[in-house]
C-alpha cells in the first residue's frame, strides 16, 4: 500500500487562495491573522489531516523543548511522585519529557544517556543508578552544553547542580526518635552503602547512636536490596541474633514492612518488642499495622524543584551552577510502629 503523502501549508494555501505567509502565521496563532481566518485554516488543517513538522522547526531554533529523564527504577512510588513533579513543571511551559529507567545498572544508564543525547533532548534530570561508580559518561552533554540536574541519588561532581534532603539529618532524627522511646540496641537495614542516600542514611545513624552514648557495632548492620522480600529475609537474620534489637531503622518503607510482617508472624509485638521506623512515607507505611513512623520525602517537590531549576537555565532566567546543592526540607512522621512510650 502506497504511503499517502504529508499534508504541507502549501497544500493548505493553495485550498484556501492565500498566502503561505498567512497560514504560517495562523498555526503560531499569531495575532496578526484574524478570527475568521484562523478559524477557516484550523478547520481544514484538521479536515486534511496536516501535523506540524516540529522537528524541522525545532533544528532551526536550535532547541527540541524535550527534556530527559532517567530515573532507577520506574516501579517505586517515590520516583513516580517525582516524575509527577517534573511532567507537572515541564508541561506548563511546553516541554515535553523522554523517561527511561536505568533499572538499576550503570551499563543501562550509559545506553539511556547515549539515547537522550541522540534525541537531542536539551536538558537531562538524573537520578543515578545502584552501581554507577562514576559519572563520565555524562561528559558528552558537557561538551555540548546540555545542562544536567542530579537529584536523590547524586554524586559528588563539579559540574551540575544536586536536589536532595539532608539524608544524614534525616536519618539522625529517625535513630534519634528511637533512642527516645527506650530502644538501647537499635540495628539498621540498608542497601551496600555506594550511593550517597545509603551513606549519608548510616552516617546519620550512626551519629545518632554516638550521641546518646550506645555502641555500634557491624553485627546491627543489615544490608540487602530494600526490597520487601529483602525484608523478610532481615527478619529471620535478626531473630538469629542472640542479643535481639528493641529498635530498627530501615532505609526505605518497602522493606520495612516486609521485615515487620515477617516478625509478627513469628511472635514479635511492634512495637513493644520492637519499634520500627522506615524512610520515604510511601502509602505501605499506612497500611501495615501498626502504621510505621517513617521520613517524609517530599517527592513531588523534588520533582518540581529540579524541572524548574532546568527550564529557568534553558529558557535565561538563571543559570545552573557547579556548586549548587538544593536542600529540600523532610519531617519525621510519628506513627504506630515506633510509639513504645505511649504516654
Amino acid at each position: 500500500m502506497e504511503k499517502e503523502k504529508e499534508v504541507t501549508i502549501y497544500d493548505l494555501a493553495r485550498k484556501l487562495n492565500i498566502s503561505i505567509a498567512t497560514v504560517s502565521r495562523a498555526l503560531k496563532d499569531d495575532p496578526v491573522v484574524s478570527k475568521k481566518t484562523k478559524k477557516k485554516i484550523f478547520e481544514l488543517a484538521e479536515e486534511m489531516g496536516y501535523r506540524s513538522n516540529h522537528f524541522a522547526r525545532n533544528l532551526r531554533n536550535k532547541r527540541t523543548d524535550t527534556i530527559g529523564v532517567i530515573v532507577p527504577r520506574l516501579n517505586s512510588y517515590f520516583m513516580s511522585t517525582v516524575i509527577a513533579g517534573i511532567e507537572n513543571v515541564a508541561n506548563n511551559e511546553g516541554f515535553n519529557l523522554i523517561i527511561s529507567q536505568s533499572s538499576e545498572s550503570a551499563q543501562k544508564e550509559m545506553n539511556s544517556v547515549k539515547t537522550m543525547f541522540n534525541n537531542r533532548v536539551d536538558g537531562l534530570l538524573v537520578s543515578l543508578a545502584y552501581d554507577t561508580e562514576d559519572i563520565t559518561h555524562f561528559e558528552t552533554l558537557y561538551r555540548k552544553n546540555i545542562p544536567v540536574i542530579f537529584f536523590d541519588r547524586v554524586a559528588e561532581q563539579d559540574m551540575c547542580t544536586n536536589v536532595l534532603i539532608d539524608n544524614r539529618r534525616a536519618a539522625y532524627e529517625a535513630t534519634k526518635h528511637l533512642i527516645q522511646q527506650g530502644c538501647k540496641r537499635i540495628a539498621h537495614i540498608t542497601a551496600t552503602p555506594k550511593r550517597n542516600v545509603y551513606i549519608d542514611r548510616l552516617e546519620g545513624y550512626k551519629r545518632a547512636l554516638a550521641e546518646f552514648d550506645l555502641p555500634f557495632s557491624n553485627d546491627q548492620l543489615i544490608i540487602g536490596n530494600l526490597s520487601q522480600e529483602d525484608g523478610a529475609l532481615a527478619a529471620a537474620q535478626i531473630l538469629a541474633i542472640p542479643e535481639r534489637p528493641d529498635g530498627i531503622f530501615v532505609a526505605n518503607d518497602n522493606s520495612a514492612v516486609g521485615c515487620m510482617l515477617a516478625l509478627k508472624q513469628a511472635g514479635i509485638r511492634i512495637p513493644e518488642d520492637i519499634a520500627f521506623v522506615g524512610f520515604n512515607n510511601d502509602p505501605v507505611s499506612k497500611v501495615v499495622e501498626p502504621n510505621l513512623t517513617t521520613i517524609n520525602y517530599p517527592g513531588y517537590e523534588m520533582g518540581e524543584v529540579a524541572a524548574r531549576n532546568l527550564i529557568n537555565h534553558l529558557t535565561g532566567i538563571a543559570t545552573i551552577t557547579s556548586t549548587n546543592t538544593i536542600l529540600l526540607r523532610s519531617e519525621l512522621v510519628v506513627r504506630g510502629s515506633s510509639l513504645k512510650n505511649k504516654t
